[in-house]
Parts: C-alpha cells; structure tokens; sequence
C-alpha cells in the first residue's frame, strides 16, 4: 500500500525554485509521487503560499501554469471549519501549520514531508523531511 503524504509548501518551493540542496530530495520525492509509489496531498493554504511567494519572480500566468501543473501530481486535501478550530487550540506553534496538521490528521496522512520539523514536534502524525523520508520508504 502506497503512503499517503501530506507535502507542505516548503518543499514544493524547494522542487519549483530549484533551492540547493534541498531540490534533490524534493525531486525524488516527486518521481515516486509522478510514478504512483506515493500518495502525495496538500491543502488549498499551501496552494495560496506558493502562489505568494511566486508572484516576486513570475506573473500571474506562469504561476497558473505551474500550480496546474502541481494539481497534477497533488490531491487537495480541505481545510475546513473543524481544522481551524482545532487549530486554534493546537500544541502545534505556528498556526498556519496547526491548521496544515489538523487538514492532514483529518484526511489519515501516514507523514508530514516538511523542512519545518520542529513545528510539529507535538505532532501524532509524523513529520519527516523529504530525505527522511526517501531514506525510510524504498519502493
């Protein structure tokens, strides 16, 4: 059974800008996700970040086309009214990765793929970057 992996945006930024060293791993990730090894999902705030970031280096348009791109490779997991309350009450520091954690503990995600490791540290699910997790899980 493949994993279900929730992909927070700093390694999807990591594959899209190309950001040593960190693109190698979030490359490798992505062809085992490409492949059908690896469930990869994220959530609409991520979409919304990358697009944030993006748009100081690409108009509107590209950043369109590479996000339709992402949405191939990526399922979209909700963040709903039950995410932002639990959220809001979480042990988890930082909120706008309390309300990731709690879309992702909704949804059953077996791993968090993130470079943010210690904002989850209080995290059932667990969090692991990506070379962590390519280390771990061997197809």
């Amino acid at each position: 059974m493949k994993p279900n992996v929730f992909v927070d945006s700093d390694i999807i930024l990591d594959l899209i800008l190309g950001r040593t060293p960190f693109v190698i791993e979030a490359k490798q990730l992505f062809v085992l996700v490409e492949a059908g090894k690896v469930a990869a999902h994220t959530t609409p705030v991520v979409f919304a970040n990358i697009f944030y970031i993006l748009r100081k280096q690409y108009s509107a348009e590209a950043i369109k086309t590479i996000l339709k791109n992402l949405r191939k490779l990526l399922s979209i997991i909700p963040v709903d009214e039950s995410s932002v309350e639990k959220a809001l009450s979480s042990r988890v520091s930082d909120f706008e990765d309390a309300l990731q954690y709690h879309a992702a503990l909704s949804a059953s995600m077996s791993f968090i793929i993130t470079r943010n490791i210690k904002d989850y540290q209080n995290a059932t699910i667990p969090a692991l970057t990506a070379g962590d997790f390519l280390a771990q899980f061997t197809p």
